[in-house]
Order: C-alpha cells, then sequence, then structure tokens
C-alpha cells in the first residue's frame, strides 16, 4: 500500500540516526566507566578499542527497542504536527490500520532481536567480559565452599566444606547413601577426596552403617562407584544469561538433577524468550500513544511513549526479581508484563481516536 511505504519511508531514517546515537552513548558510558582502571593498568589504545568493539553488538541490543520507540513517536508525532494524518483520516481509514506496517516491523524486529542475541550478542559479549576482566586483572575464581549436592535423584547426597578447583579436590568430605523413600543406609566421611578422571578417590577415609541396631563405624574400602564430574561442585560462574538458550537449557537441567538453587536460572531461561519481545511491546506503547494529544503533538507523543516505556521497564523488572526469588513462578515473571502491556497497547491502539 502507498501509505504503508510512506510511513515507512518516513520512519527508517529517523530509526537509523537514533540507533546509531544511542549505540554511540551506550559504548562510551562502558568505555568511560572502566577507563581509569585501563589507564592505571596502562592498557594500549589498540586493546582498549578492541574491547569497545566486541561491546557494539549488546549496546545495538540495548539501544534497538528505544530507538524503535523514539522513531516510532517521532515519525507520527511529525506526521500530526504537518496535518499529513488529517487527510488520511479524513479517507476513512483508521489509525490502527495506519500504523500496521510499524507493528510489523516491531514484530520482525522482535524475531531479529531473538536470533541476534543468541547468535552474536552472546559470544561478543562473553569475549568482551573476558578481555576486560584479563586487562583489569580481575580474577574469577571456580573453586567453591559449603557445598551440599545431590546425585542419583536424591539417593547419594554430597557435603563438601571446600572445593578446589585447581587441583580437583574435595575437602571435609561426607557422603549420605539413602534408598528412594529416604531411608539410610551409610554414611562415608572423608578428609579429602581427589578426581582420578573417572572417579572420586577417598583418602582414609570412614563408613558408617547400623548393624543389629548400632551404629558402627570402620574404615571403608577403595572404590569406583562416586563419579560425579567436578563440575557438579565448582562455583556456578555461568549464568543463564550469558549463555546460549540451548545451553542455558542444559544449564537450569543440571542444576536441577544436581539438587543446586535452579529458579532464577530458569527465570532468566524464559526472560531470553520473553525479552526478544520487546521490541514489539515498545512499538505497540508508542504507536498507542498517537492521537491522544491535541496540543505540543510531537513533545508529548515523546514524552507519553518514553514513561509508557519506562513504566514496562520496572515492571518487567519486578517481576524478574520476584521470579527469581520464588515468590511467583518463572513462566510469570518473564512473561506476564510483556502480556499485560501487549494487551493494554493493542486496546489503546484500537480505541484511538482518528
Amino acid at each position: 500500500m502507498i501509505l504503508d511505504r510512506y510511513l515507512l519511508r518516513q520512519f527508517f531514517p529517523v530509526f537509523c540516526v537514533a540507533v546509531t546515537m544511542f549505540v554511540m552513548l551506550l559504548s562510551l558510558i562502558d568505555l568511560f566507566a572502566n577507563l581509569w582502571r585501563y589507564l592505571n593498568y596502562e592498557v594500549p589504545l589498540k586493546e582498549i578499542l578492541r574491547v569497545c568493539f566486541y561491546y557494539l553488538p549488546k549496546s545495538f541490543s540495548y539501544a534497538m527497542p528505544i530507538s524503535l520507540l523514539f522513531a516510532a513517536a517521532y515519525t507520527l508525532g511529525d506526521m500530526y504536527a504537518r496535518n499529513e494524518l488529517t487527510s488520511v483520516f479524513s479517507s476513512g481509514i483508521p489509525f490502527w490500520r495506519f500504523s500496521v506496517s510499524l507493528v510489523v516491523v516491531g514484530l520482525l524486529a522482535s524475531i531479529f532481536a531473538f536470533f541476534f542475541e543468541d547468535r552474536v550478542v552472546v559470544p561478543t559479549f562473553r569475549v568482551k567480559n573476558d578481555l576486560a576482566r584479563l586487562y583489569l586483572h580481575q580474577q574469577r575464581t571456580e573453586s567453591n565452599s559449603d557445598i551440599v549436592i545431590k546425585a542419583r535423584n536424591g539417593e547419594v547426597i554430597y557435603s563438601v566444606d571446600y572445593y578446589d578447583h585447581v587441583n580437583n579436590i574435595l575437602n571435609g568430605l561426607s557422603i549420605v547413601e539413602q534408598t528412594e523413600d529416604g531411608s539410610f543406609i551409610s554414611l562415608i566421611r572423608a578428609p579429602q577426596a581427589k578426581w582420578t578422571g573417572e572417579y572420586w578417590q577417598l583418602t582414609n577415609a570412614l563408613i558408617y552403617q547400623w548393624e543389629d541396631g548400632l551404629l558402627r563405624v570402620r574404615p571403608a574400602e577403595d572404590t569406583d562407584i562416586y563419579r560425579e564430574h567436578p563440575d557438579t561442585f565448582r562455583r556456578n560462574a555461568v549464568a543463564a544469561e550469558d549463555l546460549p538458550v540451548r545451553e542455558a537449557g542444559f544449564l537450569v537441567r543440571d542444576l536441577r538433577s544436581a539438587g543446586l538453587p535452579f529458579v532464577g536460572a530458569l527465570a532468566e531461561y524464559y526472560h531470553r524468550y520473553s525479552f526478544s519481545t520487546v521490541s514489539l511491546v515498545v512499538m505497540i506503547l508508542s504507536i498507542s500513544m498517537g492521537g491522544r494529544f491535541r496540543k505540543n503533538i510531537l513533545l508529548m507523543s515523546l514524552l507519553a511513549s518514553l514513561i509508557a516505556a519506562v513504566i514496562f521497564y520496572i515492571s518487567e523488572m519486578i517481576s524478574m526479581m520476584m521470579a527469581r526469588l520464588g515468590y511467583i513462578p518463572p513462566l510469570m515473571g518473564a512473561w506476564f508484563p510483556i502480556f499485560v502491556f501487549i494487551v493494554l497497547g493493542i486496546l489503546l491502539l484500537r480505541n484511538a481516536k482518528t
């Protein structure tokens, strides 16, 4: 349709300018936030620019939704200010129909955002963080302390005082074995256990078992039955949001099977899907604010769109925080704000004055 093409021709130049401006702004904010650290460690300019380069995809991911909102609000507000939409509406075309092309742009942007985040942003942002930690001499340990792990569907429970990631050694190890219904079988205690590559070799282990109604203790025989991988005991230094969607799903599964807290990771896993729809949400909100003002149209459209987007982001932040803490189901925490604001935006769009 001619009007759809005209609207898109007005929209995309504004969007390109906006996304370029926001990407540069976000990149400069990240650069200046760490610039004094780079200077303290005398990091070469070439390496600083390299870190900035790997941050560009993440900046674009952050900038795209707000750029879509700004471009849609500006385009429609400018057309209102120039009385161009008056001619459109006088021809009998409702506002929601005139704005369908922008909604389609928001939908396509959401689909693009999901794959762009998964295939480009996640790996480049990981490289950026690794380089920044390297140049700023920030060490990240994977050793862990005070660990309790459930294995084999809860039939084996490990309690470890400290896991040495460098040497693959468990210190202060206790292993409780029980039946499926939770009945006690035995308790093994060892001051240390070392990973041989295939199993944990216990040192000076003692085993406690009930015999003839008495709890007896004796030295435990050497065994190779304890084969839980060392990664099970290490500090969970990898977050779900730092992994591609498929690997994030595996992380949730591993945390669940190991008896570790997995609700936060599950919420982040769902959030990876829901957050990709932000472009569609802000586009609908921005469009729905058009046509509601008769004075200072351009300024009020931009301001109302920005306020609606801020309310949406705050709502999403609160719902995700509640989901991570377990107050609401992870699926609800990720998708409830999206559903509410899409429905609200569609209702406002359908009832927009024309």
